[in-house]
C-alpha cells in the first residue's frame, strides 16, 4: 500500500483514516465502520489510491454502504467510480461538480464526469445508521464554496475534511480566507469533539483549529500581487509542511493575470 491507514477505536464505531502519499498532498478518505457496514467519506484524486481504499475496506468484512463526497474538488471525488457505490453529496456540491466537468489527471488521463457525478442528494439532517447518529451539516465559504460537515456526537468525532489541513499547505484558490476563519471559529466553539478528521493529513484534535487559523492569518499578511513571491514567503514560514505544489494550483485562481 502506498498510502497509510490510521485506525481509531471509538466503541461502536471504528474510524479507518486512509491518507494518500505526499504526491497527492496527503488527501484522506475516511472509512467509518459501524456495527454492520462501512460509510466512506471522499474518494481520492488518483483512482489507484481509491483502489487501495476499497481493497483495505474489503479486509474489514463488512459491506461498503455509501460514498459521501464533501465538496467539489477533484482530489476528493476523482476515484468515486472505484467504490461502486451510490455517491451522496449536497445538491449545491453536485451542481459544482457538474459545472467543473470531466477531470484531467496530471498524467493526462481524463476521468469522465459520469464516473463521479453524485447520484443521491444529501440533506442536512441527523441520520441514524446502525444505531449511530450521523449529523450532516452544510457549511458555506472557506476552502471551498460549499462543504459538508459530518459529526458523530456520541463518539466525539468531527469529520471536518477540507475545513482542516494537518501539516499540509492550505489551498486558498477559493479566495475566501474570512469565510474559512469564520467556519473554524464555529467549529472551535463546539465542545465534546476530541477527534478531528482532516481532509489532508492525519487525524488530530481541536488544537488544529488554531494552527489552521495561524496559517490563514500569515497568508493574508503575505499575499500580494505576485504568486511566486507569495509561495516563496509562505514556504519559508512553514518549511515542514507537505504539498507546496498545492500553492501553485491555488495561484492559478488567485493570480490569473500571471498565467
Amino acid at each position: 500500500m502506498n498510502g497509510t491507514v490510521t485506525v481509531l477505536d471509538k466503541g461502536a464505531v471504528r474510524i479507518h483514516s486512509y491518507m494518500s502519499p505526499a504526491d497527492t498532498f496527503h488527501t484522506t478518505t475516511q472509512l467509518i465502520e459501524t456495527p454492520a457496514r462501512i460509510v466512506a467519506v471522499d474518494a481520492q484524486l488518483l483512482p489507484a489510491y481509491a483502489d487501495e481504499v476499497v481493497a483495505y475496506a474489503k479486509t474489514l468484512g463488512k459491506p461498503l454502504d455509501r460514498l459521501i463526497v464533501t465538496h467539489a474538488h477533484p482530489d476528493h471525488y476523482n476515484g468515486a467510480a472505484r467504490f461502486g457505490l451510490p455517491v451522496h453529496a449536497l445538491p449545491q456540491v453536485r451542481e459544482q461538480i457538474i459545472a467543473r466537468g470531466d477531470s484531467r489527471l496530471p498524467t493526462g488521463q481524463v476521468i469522465p464526469l459520469a464516473d463521479f457525478t453524485p447520484t443521491v442528494a444529501l440533506t442536512p439532517v441527523t441520520e441514524i445508521i446502525d444505531g449511530v447518529p450521523f449529523v450532516f451539516e452544510a457549511v458555506s465559504g472557506g476552502e471551498a464554496a460549499d462543504e459538508l460537515l459530518v459529526s458523530l456526537p456520541d463518539q466525539g468525532v468531527l469529520v471536518a475534511q477540507d475545513l482542516v489541513y494537518n501539516d499540509v499547505h492550505l489551498y486558498l484558490g477559493n479566495n475566501d480566507i474570512i469565510g474559512w476563519e469564520r467556519a473554524l471559529d464555529v467549529l472551535a466553539a463546539r465542545s465534546g469533539y476530541d477527534t478531528i478528521l482532516a481532509g489532508h493529513g492525519l487525524p488530530t484534535g481541536p488544537e488544529i483549529y488554531a494552527d489552521v487559523r495561524r496559517y490563514l492569518a500569515d497568508a493574508r499578511e503575505l499575499l500580494g500581487d505576485d504568486g511566486e513571491a507569495y509561495k516563496k514567503a509562505i514556504v519559508e514560514r512553514y518549511p515542514s509542511l507537505v504539498g507546496p505544489f498545492i500553492i501553485d494550483i491555488a495561484n492559478r485562481s488567485l493570480f490569473p493575470a500571471a498565467l
